[in-house]
């Protein structure tokens, strides 16, 4: 493709979705030592992903007492925020139906190397912002003090404050993802929470009107072929069950520290992420089935799935 052909193309995938992301406004008050409150302001971005419904991190709202969207000709409204789930870092906002939803994608499509864009209101303008970049590398977790987000993908697309919330963005014109954090003392590091996982939190909050975890009570690890060819384990995919918790759904099926997961209902296992999508999916029907691979040995194990 020529450099011409390229930059159109880019241009007119900004131009398609524009309309479809926001500025989000907060309002926190904060109690003065004496009497009375003041007002801090803070701001970030986010994005519709249906009719009325927009999807920004959890950070950007927490703990607000108002918060108001400004779409991109300039139209502000309050919003009202749906749910907020901390350890996803995701938030839904109850927003006008003024401008039609971004074009989802598939995360797990997402290869190193592609090429993406990052939109948003950095700084808190309220004029978007475009970044361009490449997917450096998928699969990253990051764990603070106060939360822990997995499967993250890593991107050099300029993320900077207020951008939080905003959506990635393929050459596709779909969202593939939700900037959501930087390393402030790196260059070209920034990070997006897979769109895939919003789409299983909006169907969790649709379903059960909250936030919810499904579990069976295991610790997983990515085997690795170094650890595989030290054991002589014969595969070099799976999940090592670091540890099993007592008294869980996992414990009771008789999962053992050491066992190495190869699959979940049918699909393999090579990412923490693949066990916890599959986990999730299996809710309604209340167990997952895993297939086992014990001193040599392969078999399958059903456990219950348990929601909190």
């Amino acid at each position: 493709m020529r450099l011409e052909e390229l930059n159109e193309e880019i241009a007119g995938i900004v131009e398609r979705v524009k309309d479809s992301v926001i500025t989000v406004a907060t309002e926190i008050k904060v109690p003065l030592l004496f009497f009375g409150y003041e007002s801090l302001r803070g701001f970030g971005s986010g994005f519709i992903v249906g009719k009325g419904i927009a999807v920004t991190n959890a950070h950007v709202v927490r703990n607000a007492s108002r918060v108001a969207v400004t779409f991109s000709d300039g139209y502000s409204h309050e919003a009202g925020v749906i749910a907020a789930d901390a350890s996803r870092d995701l938030a839904l906002l109850e927003v006008p139906d003024y401008r039609p939803p971004i074009e989802l994608g598939d995360s797990r499509q997402i290869r190193v190397g592609e090429i993406v864009l990052a939109v948003g209101s950095p700084l808190g303008l309220f004029e978007h912002s475009v970044t361009m970049g490449v997917v450096s590398a998928t699969g990253r977790n990051i764990y603070t003090e106060e939360l822990m987000l997995e499967d993250l993908v890593q991107t050099d697309a300029a993320i900077n404050p207020g951008n939080s919330g905003g959506p990635l963005v393929n050459l596709r014109g779909q969202a593939v993802g939700v900037t959501t954090a930087i390393v402030p003392y790196a260059q070209g590091i920034g990070f997006a929470i897979p769109i895939n996982t919003v789409k299983r939190f909006i169907l969790m909050i649709e379903r059960y009107g909250r936030p919810v975890r499904a579990w069976i009570g295991v610790y997983v690890a990515p085997l690795n072929p170094t650890v595989a060819g030290f054991y002589k384990l014969g595969v070099k995919k799976g999940l090592i069950v670091a540890r099993v918790i007592p008294g869980t759904p996992a414990h009771h099926s008789g999962l053992r520290d050491g066992d190495i997961l190869l699959e979940a209902d049918g699909r393999e296992l090579a990412r923490t992420s693949d066990l916890r999508e599959t986990v999730e999916e299996a809710i309604d029907r209340g167990y997952v089935t895993l297939k086992v691979l014990r001193g040599g040995r392969v078999f399958e194990v059903d456990v219950e799935v348990l929601v909190s």
